[in-house]
């Protein structure tokens, strides 16, 4: 008689249930990847847009603050001619509000930029209206190379990526210092940092096997997105976000529509004031 030699059936229960166990755990650590790449382009792409508006603010109060000024100053001259004409109480207020908005306030500088101080408009944004030569201000538009490097450095040391609170926060300090270069458009920087970062201490080499741990970090990645959504939604919703949004290929266009619309204002009251007072 042959001794059997085929599996018994309890073993085999359970050597199915571990395979389907292995795969269900493959199948949910290949979503929290996936779900982490997604959440780091999407940050990238949102401190992509972050920069531009910077950009596009710094150009935009630069630019056409002293044109806004400008008109600020002639509506109040207007106001005050119409109320030195008829006399008329309610004018007089007008004009004294109109007045208000232009004048001089301490440490005004530094809500505007530097194209105005507490003596008025500055030199800077002077010679802008008396279309004479200003130095604009530094253009940050990182090119494909610095992108290419930040995208890099973000995928290899992202908070999303720790292991522990310890590792994140660590992470965390190391990204704020890798947006900084990159909002900077420093290129050499990031190199830099890109070589720390490879020298750095070496992953405790835990990977997380749990499928507990893996569902724990799908979770916070959906709270992270939600946040991040949050934050591009304020940033599309303000009015440099919107202006940008408007012509994002070709800022420098909106700008120049912007400027002469401006300076048709300016000419409009310029012209209303000299009948006033002519």
């Amino acid at each position: 008689m042959m001794s059997g030699a085929g599996t018994n059936p309890e073993e085999g229960r359970r050597a199915g249930a571990a395979q389907d166990e292995t795969r269900a755990e493959a199948r949910l650590e290949r979503a929290v990847r996936t779900a982490e790449q997604a959440l780091i382009e999407f940050e990238i792409a949102l401190e992509t847009f972050r920069v531009e508006v910077e950009n596009f603010s710094r150009l935009h109060h630069q630019r056409l603050g002293p044109m806004y000024s400008r008109l600020d100053e002639l509506d109040a001259l207007i106001a005050e001619a119409v109320a030195a004409r008829t006399g008329d109480p309610e004018d007089a207020r007008k004009a004294r509000e109109a007045r208000g908005l232009v004048m001089p306030m301490p440490k005004v500088e530094e809500l505007f930029h530097g194209w105005m101080d507490s003596e008025g408009l500055s030199p800077e944004a002077t010679a802008m209206l008396t279309e004479q030569p200003v130095k604009p201000p530094r253009r940050v538009r990182p090119g494909e190379e610095v992108r290419r490097i930040y995208r890099e450095l973000v995928r290899r040391s992202h908070p999303d990526l720790a292991r522990d609170d310890a590792e994140r926060e660590r992470r965390g300090a190391f990204i704020a210092r890798v947006n900084e270069a990159y909002a900077a458009g420093d290129e050499e920087a990031l190199r830099a940092l890109a070589d720390e970062w490879a020298a750095g201490p070496p992953e405790e080499g835990r990977r997380p096997s749990p499928s507990e741990e893996l569902y724990a970090r799908l979770e916070w990645l959906a709270e992270r997105k939600e946040l991040l959504a949050a934050m591009a939604a304020e940033l599309e919703s303000s009015a440099i976000g919107a202006m940008l949004k408007m012509a994002p290929n070709d800022p420098d266009r909106l700008l120049e529509e912007i400027a002469e619309q401006l300076l048709a204002d300016v000419a409009e009251r310029e012209a209303r004031l000299a009948r006033l007072v002519g």
